[in-house]
């Protein structure tokens, strides 16, 4: 294997295997790591990228092209049975022209198998080359950023979040609700069969604003993931306050109170709606 051969195999391992580990090692030190994964499961994708970075680390005691090497022994010994000088002789001057033609055909084929062969395998395994590392280079350059209020319109399906259910509507009812959120209430709003049991309750709730919908004024909005972005889910909430609504994608925390419209519905009915930052903790769990 040519050393732009060994090059590029380190680089398709443990080259973006490596680069992974340390984005992952830097996003955990610099606190940015919940903009990805649920804080829950952290401990795993930084014990993942540490396990990684080891192991690429020590494939540098490997030289290059130690990957083409087969383990194939392709020296042979050969056993001379005795004979005289002149029978040797004879021998070897019988093969010569042989030998000759032999030498020259096999430098021929190993220049011929030198050289680089256009295969729909290897045209494939080039252009999953560039694509694994054209992915790889775009999570190193793009900063760090929570998923867009855009992206929690397109994913939401009109339904609350998977895995909040019947346990989060009897706690709602007759317990502590002060550390529910938009997700929790959420599941109440769409599974509650007695809305009037749930007026009045006091909520102090932080989201995004998304446009709203049943002539609520606005939807206060969160994505809420399981294990990491990919598994992102929307609750959304309708709220109903005085004035227009914020710009859409804007943060802020609402106070009010929980109330039933009379049909069988419920809506937060905004006491204040304050302006804030994005939290840096943008997600629920």
């Amino acid at each position: 294997m040519s050393r732009t051969g060994a090059l590029a195999t380190r680089w398709l391992g443990v080259g973006l295997a490596a680069c992974l580990a340390i984005t992952t090692i830097a996003l955990w030190l610099t606190g940015r790591l919940a903009l990805y994964v649920n804080p829950d499961s952290a401990w795993f994708a930084i014990g993942m990228a540490v396990v990684a970075l080891v192991g690429s680390i020590a494939t540098f005691a490997l030289p290059f092209g130690a990957e083409a090497d087969h383990g194939h022994d392709h020296e042979h010994g050969h056993a001379v049975a005795p004979a005289s000088a002149r029978r040797e002789a004879f021998a070897h001057a019988d093969h010569a022209h042989t030998d000759a033609s032999d030498a020259h055909d096999h430098d021929a084929h190993g220049h011929l198998s030198a050289r680089p062969r256009l295969t729909p395998a290897g045209i494939a395994a080039f252009s999953g080359g560039l694509i694994a590392s054209g992915a790889v280079v775009a999570v190193l350059l793009t900063p760090p950023a929570a998923l867009s209020a855009e992206l929690a319109v397109s994913r939401d399906v009109g339904a609350p979040p998977l895995f909040v259910g019947a346990d989060v509507v009897t706690l709602a009812a007759s317990g502590d609700t002060s550390k529910f959120g938009i997700g929790d209430w959420s599941a109440v709003f769409a599974h509650a069969t007695n809305p009037e049991t749930f007026d009045g309750k006091p909520v102090t709730l932080t989201g995004f604003i998304t446009p709203g919908q049943d002539g609520a004024t606005f939807d206060l909005t969160r994505l809420v993931i399981t294990h990491c972005v990919i598994d992102a889910q929307t609750a959304r909430l309708p709220i109903s306050a005085n004035g227009s609504a914020p710009a859409t994608g804007q943060w802020v925390t609402v106070t009010g109170t929980v109330r039933s419209s009379g049909d069988g519905a419920l809506e937060v009915r905004a006491d204040q709606v304050a302006t804030i930052d994005q939290p840096t903790d943008p997600y629920e769990y």
